[in-house]
């Protein structure tokens, strides 16, 4: 009997304490929760060496080149920057995003120099300044110190209807290792496109920079659709930059006079020819390093046959041969470039052709002549009776 009182006492116990456990448990959660409702996604220091893009030895590196891109967030795939304008159920845009990190103190932003960007703390800003510069209505935070200062901005007074235009560093590196050219952002700027009282065409007000490598975990867990025809988020927007999906036209090249290619090309025309140029060189630079393969060579040559015969107004086949219709009965004949080989043949047939005619014309040379000594012999013949 006593054994059972104890068994009984026991269990209760366990249960007891299992019941306490949870409690504990429960309690630890609903702290953590509240902790990211206030400051939004908590990103520990592992996570954020996980998403963090080491840049690579310059041991590794052949070449490398700094273009300075302007994305225009209301011009094709960019908008997926720019959109939701506010936070809403599908999520916030990046400029929210960034807002509430500076606000918070979880990330640091750099001044915007012109060219000139060094990212160290010697050119960090000072958020209340910057809030104070760009007119953005904000009031300290609960447990804000004068070392580390924490802000509350409201959603609607955050100017994300503004941000239409992004600046961004672009390094493109050709890799050793990999033998391969690289295109990996490093920074980027959000421009406020504000109008003055008198209004007329907006102004461009570049705010400051933020390190890529410093958003991006927090990038990583807004996602977003890039096609109006799939509504479905399949990426998300740390996947935007990795991937290259951003469109934007460079504005920029690193160089010792810190010009930008509009102070080097005033003309319009020769503008466009310097970004088309830029831009073909890099996306071709690996590739003009390597011996072309035999298909790809095959392939050239097709598409130079197709562009001569476009322009020559011709019809072309899928080959990308340029073919004609004979006129008696209708059938398409292609206009393939023969061979040396068929050329080779062809020569030897009318060489051929040619010979067997001489023989002929000297066959009916000979027997013309034969015949015309036969009619002199015999007129002479009677010449000489009648005498």
């Amino acid at each position: 009997m006593k054994l059972i009182q104890h068994i009984t006492l026991a269990c209760i116990a366990a249960l007891m304490a299992t019941t306490a456990t949870a409690q504990v448990v429960k309690r630890n959660g609903d702290n953590d929760r509240k902790k990211k409702d206030e400051k939004g996604v908590v990103v520990s220091d592992r996570q954020q060496s996980f998403y963090e893009v080491r840049e690579p030895h310059d041991a590794d590196l052949q070449w490398m080149k700094v273009v300075y891109r302007s994305l225009d967030l209301e011009k094709g795939k960019n908008a997926a920057l720019y959109y939701p304008e506010e936070p809403n159920e599908d999520g916030q845009s990046m400029f929210y995003i960034i807002m509430r990190l500076l606000a918070n103190g979880q990330i640091d932003a750099y001044e915007y120099l012109d060219g000139r960007e060094m990212f160290t703390d010697q050119y960090k800003i000072n958020v209340q300044e910057m809030l104070d510069r760009f007119h953005v209505l904000y009031s300290e935070a609960k447990g804000s110190t004068e070392k580390h200062r924490v802000y509350t901005i409201e959603d609607a007074d955050i100017p994300g209807n503004e941000i239409l235009s992004y600046y961004i560093i672009e390094k493109w590196e050709f890799d050793t290792r990999a033998n391969a050219m690289k295109a990996r952002v490093e920074a980027l700027c959000p421009v406020m496109h504000r109008q003055d009282d008198y209004g007329g065409e907006p102004i461009r007000y570049p705010m400051f920079w933020v390190k890529l490598n410093d958003i991006r975990p927090y990038l990583a867990n807004q996602f977003v659709f890039t096609d109006d025809d799939n509504n479905l988020p399949r990426y998300n927007l740390d996947d935007f930059f990795k991937l290259n999906m951003y469109e934007g036209e460079i504005y920029k090249v690193k160089n010792l006079q810190n010009k930008s290619l509009m102070q080097l090309y005033p003309d319009e025309a020769a503008l466009k020819h310097a970004q088309d140029s830029i831009e073909k060189r890099l996306r071709s630079f690996d590739k003009n390093l390597w011996v072309p393969s035999r298909e790809e060579l095959q392939a050239q040559a097709e598409a130079k046959r197709r562009a001569e015969a476009e322009k020559n107004g011709e019809e072309v086949d899928e080959d990308g041969n340029a073919t004609d219709k004979d006129k008696d009965t209708g059938d398409v004949k292609s206009a393939r470039p023969k061979s040396k080989r068929a050329e080779a043949q062809e020569d030897d047939n009318k060489g051929n052709k040619n010979k067997n005619k001489k023989k002929k014309n000297k066959v009916k040379k000979q027997s013309g002549g034969s015949s015309g000594n036969s009619n002199s012999n015999a007129a002479r013949s009677v010449r000489n009776r009648r005498r």
